[in-house]
């Protein structure tokens, strides 16, 4: 069965819509979601660059695909057809895209368009029992085909997430700390030459005192 369902702009993670009633009967509905916004957090960062995946999460599966600047997210029972459950994303998505496509890039708070839940809730009960004769015929399409999309571990995917994340603050570390040795490599330097000259500088100075004091006796 489908559980939930999530719709973000991948550019900046930013969720647009979600199924309102997804997660009630849902045990640690809440750590779910916040997987969810942890994948869209790493999509955001093009930390996977796969646009059709399946990540797997305990006793269920997520699915995804990323379509215009836009992912549109399910998650579903292990068992759950994977078939089915990318069919059902491509109709959220056809129909998302043609009533607010306009709109997605402008988007500037959350959840803008929270009353597509009616199209989300109408299409999830149309996909949610496989014996209907209507998802045996999609489950039967030969042109609709899902063996290539890649399947892998949520524990997976958020890590490289992680390591790249760590990487990247390390490389900014080491950058900024280089840049502070720099500063104080020529500080040293810049005191090396004033003590190897200024003597010589002094004593120079002293000789053209003298001659421009005996300058002005004569």
């Amino acid at each position: 069965m489908v559980k939930l369902t999530m719709i973000a702009r991948v550019t900046d993670g930013l969720p647009l819509a979600e199924g309102l009633d997804d997660g009630r009967d849902l045990t640690d509905a809440e750590m779910y979601k916040q997987q969810v916004k942890a994948l869209f957090k790493n999509l955001s960062k093009g930390h996977n660059e796969a646009s059709r995946m399946s990540v797997e999460t305990g006793p269920y599966v997520f699915h995804y695909i990323i379509e215009g600047r836009v992912c549109y997210l399910t998650m579903c029972d292990r068992s759950y057809p994977k078939k089915l459950a990318f069919q059902y994303l491509e109709d959220l998505k056809n129909e998302f895209e043609r009533v607010n496509g306009a709109q997605i890039e402008t988007a500037a708070r959350p959840y803008a368009f929270i009353k597509f839940d009616t199209f989300i809730q109408k299409t999830k009960k149309l996909y949610q029992d496989t014996r209907t004769q209507r998802n045996i015929s999609k489950l039967n399409d030969e042109l609709y085909e899902v063996h290539q999309i890649m399947t892998r571990n949520v524990q997976e995917v958020l890590g490289v997430g992680e390591k790249l994340d760590q990487v990247s603050q390390m490389s900014s570390r080491l950058t900024s700390e280089s840049r502070i040795y720099a500063d104080k490599a020529r500080d040293l330097n810049r005191q090396a030459l004033i003590r190897k000259w200024a003597p010589v500088a002094i004593v120079l100075g002293v000789v053209f005192l003298l001659f421009w004091v005996k300058a002005k006796l004569w």
